[in-house]
């Protein structure tokens, strides 16, 4: 850069501070108050201690979770094991009709896996790894996923206060499981049930860079927009129908 660049650039800044400062005197002078240029004092920071100290047993927090969960719009169930969980996804296929299915490549789901392997309403089961997938490989999952009626997630965690399911991605957990398909249903195992959605995020964000995933999902209810003249949309952004599947024995 040269020092006639440097100057010009200089120069802009300049001309911005001041037609900024100009902006915010005037709407002070209107206000009738002197113009505030030290930050506020901030005693607090983050969520009050008696917010921390608020917490449920598991069967309360599970409660919580799923009443929130059902006023997003989702449905809930509260399942004893993954054999219960299977036998409901299995029963979920046949009442919606579904023909193809795809799931993440997680050891929570092997239960609700081998019920599906032997499922004869479905035309297609798809695994999602692509840990040594070729391009091509990779190519068919996504579209298997896009033509998917039912994506099926383990959570990582969930927020029961915000009836919030989290979902990182992975080789092995592809985002598009749970973006693509019509349907998603969310495992969640009961011990990784949090109250807040602080305790979600404060582990996330003491990873180093390297070590996070590539995506964190969160979702509450069905995907949901209202961009188009206020006129809300279900299902635009992701799928229009969504299950938590509560388990609390997730051996």
């Amino acid at each position: 850069m040269s020092k006639s660049d440097a100057d010009f650039l200089k120069g802009l800044e300049a001309e911005s501070r001041r037609k900024q400062e100009a902006f915010l005197g005037g709407i002070a002078s209107r206000l009738g108050r002197p113009r505030i240029t030290e930050p506020p004092a901030r005693p607090f920071r983050g969520a009050p201690d008696f917010w921390n100290a608020v917490d449920l047993d598991e069967e309360a927090r599970i409660r919580l979770f799923m009443d929130n969960w059902r006023k997003a719009g989702g449905h809930a169930e509260k399942l004893a094991s993954m054999e219960e969980a299977a036998a409901f996804v299995r029963q979920l296929i046949r009442d919606l009709e579904a023909r193809r299915v795809i799931r993440q490549d997680q050891p929570e789901l092997e239960a609700i896996a081998a019920v599906l392997e032997t499922a004869e309403e479905l035309d297609r089961l798809t695994v999602w790894n692509a840990e040594r997938a070729s391009d091509a490989e990779k190519e068919a999952m996504l579209a298997d996923a896009a033509g998917a009626d039912i994506g099926l997630v383990a959570a990582d965690c969930a927020a029961a206060h915000t009836g919030t399911v989290v979902l990182t991605s992975s080789p092995r957990k592809g985002r598009s499981v749970s973006l693509l398909p019509a349907v998603l249903v969310a495992v969640v195992p009961a011990s990784r049930l949090k109250m807040r959605l602080g305790e979600v995020l404060r582990p996330l964000d003491g990873l180093a860079a390297g070590a996070r995933p590539a995506g964190i999902h969160f979702v509450s209810g069905p995907s949901r927009s209202a961009d188009i003249e206020n006129d809300l949309t279900i299902g635009v952004h992701g799928p229009g129908i969504v299950y938590a599947l509560v388990v609390e024995d997730c051996q």
